[in-house]
This record gives structure tokens, C-alpha cells and sequence, in this order.
């Protein structure tokens, strides 16, 4: 929850400014709804690109849910991607997998790419169990879905303890959970689906450990949090 839009445009612009892709991988910001459009309006007058995401959505098409966003009105917008499931949706929101399940398929039918997180918590992580945990979710949130279109997923591995508390699980930490995910994934859905599948990790991830963590055979990407406020530090992970 930051930026008005007058704030995100200023962002897009000073981003457009110092933007270079040096890596040749795929960008998107995920602003606020209230700024989607006058982000993607600037995207689009000045042909960045850069993709756009949603930070949420709910899972029917219409109703009596007050204060609500459809997947098609995300569409309408212009919206590529959206994020599902985060775990800060999850804790203040209580949001559970099934929710996460019934908006992967909200967003897959109205052709929008889900970007489903799955991360533990510091207790859950100390107890020895993070790997049954994260699984459990990932076989969740996937429960709907067929194999064509879980290969067109990206999955955002955020351990809970790693996230805005400046501690980061290593790199190695990170590509052994991310590893255990695509594993699964091959389980369920075979190895073609499983090699299909974008796995990024987020959890403080900055300048400072990006090479680190790309470095890393299972990590395909990053979901960058408070370092995607300032564009100095943003180009700096894109161009690790």
C-alpha cells in the first residue's frame, strides 16, 4: 500500500528515465489499483517495456462484494499479471489456499497470469516442517488447475520470517525450497510442466544478495518488496 497515482506516474517516469535492461528479463511493477491505469497509460504512451500486475483481485466476475475488483476489470485496464495468495493477504486477510485456489482460476479464465506466493513463518520453518508446509500450500492452491495452464504460472517462494525483517535465507536456503517446489510440480504434473513453471523467491531480496540469489539453478526471478520503491535499487536488481 504505497504511492497515489500521481506518486506511481513520477516512479514510472523516473524509472523510464534510468531504464535499461541490461539482463534482457521480463519487468513488472505491481502498483496499487488505484494507479494501475495511470501507470499503464504511461507504459503505453511511452512504449516501456515493462509489464503491469495487479497486487490482488477476487475471485467472482461481479456481485455484492463491496470494495471488490473483478479479474475482468483488471483485464479491462490493461493488467497482465496478479499477484495471489501474499502472504501478507494471508495473515491480515486470512486468506486461505482455497482462496488463492478459486482466484487462480478466476484469473487463468479471464486470461490473466497468476502470481501465486507460498512461504512459511519463522515458527513453522524452526519446527522442521517448512517443506511439508510450503508442499501442502503449493498442492492447494494448484488443485483446480490443469497442467497447460500451471506451466504458465509463476510461483513466488516468500519465506514469512525473510520478509521486511532484514533477514534473508540464503541463497542456498532459497534454491533448496525452490527445488522441492519444482519437484512437486514435476510430481503432479510431469517434467515438461515442471520445467515450464517460473519459481522466483522474495524475501528482502536487494541490490546486495540478487547476484546471489540468481545465481541459483531453481531460482527463475525475483518478487522484489521495499526494494522496488526506489528506482535506483530496482534497476540495480534488474541489472544485477
Amino acid at each position: 500500500m504505497n504511492m497515489t497515482h500521481i506518486e506511481a506516474i513520477k516512479f514510472i517516469q523516473e524509472l523510464e528515465y534510468n531504464y535499461e535492461n541490461k539482463n534482457g528479463c521480463e519487468v513488472a511493477v505491481c502498483p496499487p489499483a488505484t494507479a494501475l491505469r495511470s501507470v499503464i497509460t504511461v507504459i503505453e504512451d511511452d512504449k516501456l517495456e515493462i509489464k503491469t500486475g495487479a497486487q490482488n483481485m477476487h475471485h467472482e466476475s461481479s456481485g455484492a462484494f463491496t470494495g471488490e475488483i473483478s479479474p475482468g476489470m483488471l483485464k479491462a485496464l490493461g493488467v497482465e499479471y496478479v499477484i495471489i495468495g501474499h502472504s501478507e493477504r494471508r495473515q491480515y486477510f486470512n486468506e486461505t489456499n482455497g482462496d488463492v485456489n478459486k482466484k487462480a482460476v478466476a484469473a487463468f479464465n479471464e486470461g490473466l497470469k497468476p502470481i501465486i506466493c507460498i512461504g512459511e513463518s519463522l515458527e513453522i520453518r524452526e519446527s522442521g516442517r517448512a517443506e511439508e508446509y510450503v508442499l501442502g500450500q503449493l498442492s492447494s492452491c494448484l488443485e483446480e488447475l490443469k497442467g497447460e495452464l500451471v506451466g504458465m504460472l509463476t510461483i513466488a517462494y516468500e519465506p514469512i520470517w525473510a520478509i521486511g525483517t532484514g533477514k534473508t535465507a540464503t541463497a542456498e536456503d532459497a534454491n533448496e525450497m525452490c527445488t522441492s517446489i519444482r519437484k512437486k510440480i514435476e510430481e503432479l504434473y510431469g517434467q515438461i510442466i515442471s520445467q515450464k513453471v517460473r519459481i522466483q523467491y522474495g524475501g528482502s531480496v536487494k541490490p546486495s544478495n540478487i547476484a546471489e540469489l540468481m545465481n541459483m539453478p531453481d531460482i527463475d526471478g525475483a518478487l522484489v518488496g521495499g526494494a522496488s520503491l526506489k528506482v535506483a535499487d530496482f534497476m540495480a536488481i534488474v541489472n544485477y
